[in-house]
Formats: C-alpha cells, structure tokens, sequence
C-alpha cells in the first residue's frame, strides 16, 4: 500500500499540481478514480469558488457556498462534498490509482472522502491526496505513517503515482 501526498502553501497551488499530475497520468492512460479541484475566480470577490471534477469523466461538482462577498468563514458546502464522494465509490472499480484533490476539514473529523481512502487503501489502491497545513497533523495521524511527502512538482508527483501503480499490479 502506497500514499503520497502533496502540501505546498499558497492559496490552489496544491490543486493546480494534482491537476497536472493527473493529466500527465490520463495522458499515460493511467485507470483513476477520485477527484481533482479547480478554484474558477469570480470577479468582485475575495474568495474564489470551488469546484472537484470525478474522475475520470466527470461530472463537475461545485463544493463551495456563496456566502456572499464579505464572508470570510467555512464555504464548504458539505452536501455537494458528500454527492462527490458518491459518485467516486463506483469508479474505484478498474482504477489503478485513487486521487482525492484534500484531506480537509471534514476528513479530519472522520468524514468526507475518509471512507473512500479506507475503501481504496483495502483495494490496494494507491492514494494520492493533497492535504492543507492546517489539517496536515490530523492527515499525518490518520495515515499512521504510511503516507509518503511529494515534492511540489507535478511531474515528480505522476512519477511516484506511475511506480506505484506499477508496484501495485
């Protein structure tokens, strides 16, 4: 069993390098399941939007709330997270490789896509994730010291995922 996972600051900077890994990967033809997160901007806001597409063919599900332009709190909108983490579960089948774009809040508190890395990692699955700071410890706690760090280079990342893969088969 094979995690990895990418923790790089500044605001989408571990999404944009999921985003490119996994395209790297689909263009070597790599079977996936999971998600990956774009953060479309919207003009007049401090915020931007949130946005997983599922892997590997969609759809596109928005996962952030609009609060509002001043609002500065939790926009997660955690029904459209769980839909997201629905729609995953019958895509593990025939995936080589499970990519969950955060280990965020709702999966340091035991929900969100956690059942999906459970399922994956008792498939066999390699994991790749990306992980905030904020929630580093309670990812790092979770993985019991199975998760391996990704250096903040997509290709690097598809790298680790390709051997892991092969590992795996």
């Amino acid at each position: 069993m094979q995690i990895g996972y990418v923790s790089l600051p500044g605001r989408g900077a571990t999404d944009a390098c999921l985003a490119r890994a996994v395209a790297l990967l689909a263009a070597r033809g790599v079977p996936m399941a999971g998600t990956v997160q774009t953060n479309p901007e919207r003009p007049g806001r401090h915020v931007c939007d949130m946005d997983v597409r599922v892997l590997p063919d969609g759809p596109v599900l928005r996962i952030s709330q609009d609060l509002g332009t001043q609002a500065r709190g939790c926009r997660l909108d955690g029904s459209a997270l769980e839909r997201a983490v629905a729609e995953v579960v019958p895509r593990l089948d025939g995936a080589a490789l499970l990519v969950v774009n955060k280990f965020g809040k709702q999966e340091a508190l035991g929900r969100g896509f956690v059942p999906v890395i459970v399922e994956g990692v008792g498939r066999g699955l390699p994991v790749l994730l990306g992980v905030n700071g904020l929630n580093l410890p309670a990812f790092l706690e979770f993985a019991e010291g199975l998760a391996e760090p990704l250096p903040a280079d997509p290709e690097a990342v598809a790298a680790w995922a390709l051997e892991a893969v092969v590992a795996d088969a």
